[in-house]
């Protein structure tokens, strides 16, 4: 492998880190806000399908990536809307209202974008970090999302938000203790229907890196199970909004590992390098979940499920 290649490689993974681990770290920080407050939304991967569907078809229809972008915003608070008052409900099971929701989230999806898989759609101004370099490869693999610095800014808020502000203190409140939560007069559904819309809008942004910048077109397997994968990558990060960040990056990477060495010829292994991620998060699970033990950080509330 000569230098050249060596730094093209370098540049493809951590310029794939940035995004593909986009839509991870959108989803993660939504997963996040949602467990924080004592739910769990495993339908984020009809979150993050449907809203990916949703800002495609906005761009394309109204010809402004940021009207696509806020489409799918909408759409991912919608479905989480729905998933958060079901759940309100008495004797309505997190997890199994979750399975559901993913199912219609993704049937809805692939039912309305049928007419989407083949036209193209304004797409986000990229971010160039790579103009001090001659090469074409770094060029390429350094063009950031412009959605990605958002990202992180909104992990930083979210961090200082949780500890600092008395919104976040209220959300910490009904995911560790309901019942207190409950004595100080605050209506606990309320706050996890609005923990989990807030949630869902954030992993809005993750369907609109999707289909609006990388890979930057609307099929029907756009996500390729992010959105779970996402759900693990919170138990990874701790419930820390900044160790999302980190976990991001780290599944972004993972996935960009394979293109990035067929960038530079190496063709051998690229689909075994695709399924690095999902090897990834099977050992996050075994690793992290034991039976009968809570992890470190997990909102009190899920002790007593």
């Amino acid at each position: 492998m000569t230098a050249d290649q060596l730094l093209a490689l370098v540049a493809g993974i951590l310029g794939g880190a940035l995004r593909v681990g986009a839509p991870f770290l959108f989803v993660s920080l939504g997963e996040c806000i949602t467990e924080k407050a004592g739910r769990i939304n495993l339908g984020l991967e009809g979150v993050l399908v449907l809203s990916a569907m949703c800002g495609f078809g906005g761009s394309y229809l109204t010809g402004s990536v940021w009207l696509g972008v806020l489409c799918a915003v909408l759409a991912g608070g919608a479905l989480a809307a729905l998933h958060g008052v079901l759940c309100s409900l008495p004797r309505v099971n997190d997890v199994a209202t979750g399975i559901a929701l993913m199912l219609l989230g993704t049937g809805l999806a692939f039912y309305l974008g049928k007419p989407l898989i083949q036209p193209q759609a304004p797409q986000l101004p990229p971010i160039e970090l790579g103009n001090w370099s001659s090469s074409p490869a770094v060029k390429a693999a350094l063009q950031i999302n412009p959605l990605v610095p958002l990202g992180l800014l909104l992990a930083v808020a979210l961090w200082w938000g949780f500890a600092n502000t008395r919104a976040g203190l209220l959300v910490r409140m009904a995911g560790d203790s309901a019942q207190a939560a409950r004595a100080l007069g605050y209506s606990v559904p309320a706050i996890r229907i609005a923990a989990t819309i807030a949630g869902g809008m954030v992993a809005g942004l993750g369907g609109a890196c999707l289909t609006l910048f990388y890979p930057g077109s609307w099929n029907e397997g756009i996500s390729s199970g992010q959105g779970l994968i996402a759900v693990a990558l919170v138990i990874f990060a701790r419930w820390s909004p900044l160790r999302c960040v980190g976990a991001a990056l780290l599944f972004g990477g993972a996935g960009a590992l394979g293109p990035a060495l067929q960038a530079i010829g190496i063709g051998w292994g690229y689909h075994l390098f695709n399924i690095v991620p999902y090897v990834l998060t099977l050992l996050i699970l075994v690793l992290s979940c034991k039976p009968g033990q809570l992890a470190a950080g997990a909102p009190g509330e899920f002790s007593a499920r």
